[in-house]
């Protein structure tokens, strides 16, 4: 096998980030010193609120050059977001998948395999636009009736076209994966479920739906090869947390995602434990699906598993799935065993108890 080094851009960001991406690093380099073909080296880069509050700009363009000229890949951490309008002040993670054209957040939800109901599913969220393009405007209503707040939710034949596709490769991915480790899946073959409002919102979620199914129905490489089916939203959270174990790949446009793979967290006990991706044609960025904590911030008890788990789909979409198929290995069996687990699990152990456990399970 050829020989690989990869450069990874860390992000720390704001609050507990920057206590579990040093644990992505770690499990980085204890795969590097049991897979000779793969080695690591590491840039640390600002972003985040308290990189907005030291310089002004939460994203300095200097991050970006280098994720963008530099990087094979990157780590975020997690970011502290006001939740009042801060003037200049704008997600940074928001800003890079912008810039980077990262349009799709894969999110994959699992129990353990010795869970009473098994769940494994993907949120497939488009990332780019929405009411996510932040275009916002308060203006005095008529007559006197005080301030109205309006929001542009922007959808596109574009956007929603290749989202699909992804969510359509993902899910033929899952069942070659399925095939060939002779694990049964719970469909006889792989299903997208595309999720809407076009009830309501005919115009927006109207073009969603319509151009989600066709790159669906009209490519020769799903055709007859994936199930489709359709969810209203609301619909679809009834649904997500009465029969989880009905769902393979889930696609939805920014918010319903965003909403969704939040909520299906708690379908496998933590936030702590769900990792994602933000995956564009030529980049890929992991990120644990959990906020910046600060109520835990520097009392080493924060959950690591997202992040390493986030490690792993990084690596995945890298092309280096014998190095994911480990990290995921090693996860799972530190979960089974369940006697080193953080307080969001039950547990008593710390961020790098946690961490050192499932290194030890790699080596």
């Amino acid at each position: 096998m050829a020989s690989r080094s990869l450069r990874i851009g860390l992000l720390p960001g704001d609050g507990i980030g920057r206590e579990v991406i040093p644990a992505g690093r770690l499990i980085l380099e204890t795969l590097s010193s049991i897979l000779p073909h793969l080695s690591f080296t590491f840039t640390t880069l600002p972003a985040g609120y308290t990189t907005f509050q030291e310089t002004g700009t939460a994203l300095p363009p200097k991050t970006v050059e280098t994720l963008r000229n530099e990087c094979s890949a990157a780590l975020f951490g997690a970011v502290s977001s006001p939740t009042k309008k801060v003037p200049g002040y704008s997600s940074p993670i928001v800003a890079l998948r912008k810039q980077l054209d990262l349009y799709a957040n894969v999110r994959p939800v699992k129990t353990v395999s010795t869970a009473p109901k098994p769940i494994d599913l993907v949120i497939v969220r488009e990332n780019t636009e929405d009411l996510y393009v932040k275009e916002e405007r308060t203006f005095d209503g008529p007559n006197g009736e005080g301030k109205v707040a309006e929001a542009i939710k922007r959808i596109s034949q574009r956007a929603s076209h290749r989202i699909a596709t992804m969510a359509g490769d993902i899910a033929l991915r899952r069942q070659t994966i399925r095939d060939s480790t002779g694990v049964k899946g719970m469909h006889s073959k792989p299903r997208v479920t595309i999720t809407h409002k076009s009830n309501v919102l005919s115009q927006t979620d109207g073009l969603f739906r319509e151009t989600a199914r066709s790159a669906l129905v009209s490519s020769p490489k799903f055709t007859s090869k994936i199930e489709i089916e359709e969810q209203i939203v609301d619909s679809m959270v009834y649904k997500l947390f009465r029969q989880p174990e009905s769902y393979d790949v889930i696609v939805a446009p920014n918010l319903y995602g965003d909403i969704l793979s939040d909520g299906a967290a708690a379908l496998v006990g933590s936030l702590g434990v769900v990792p994602s991706a933000n995956v564009g044609d030529g980049f890929v960025i992991g990120e644990p699906c959990h906020g910046s904590a600060p109520d835990i911030e520097g009392k080493g008890i924060a959950n690591p598993i997202a992040t390493i788990r986030s490690v792993g789909l990084m690596l995945e979409f890298l092309g280096e799935e014998e190095a994911a198929g480990r990290v995921e290995k090693a996860v799972e069996g530190s979960l089974v065993e369940g006697k080193v687990l953080s307080p969001d699990l039950g547990g008593k152990a710390g961020t790098v108890e946690v961490v050192e456990d499932v290194m030890r399970r790699l080596l």
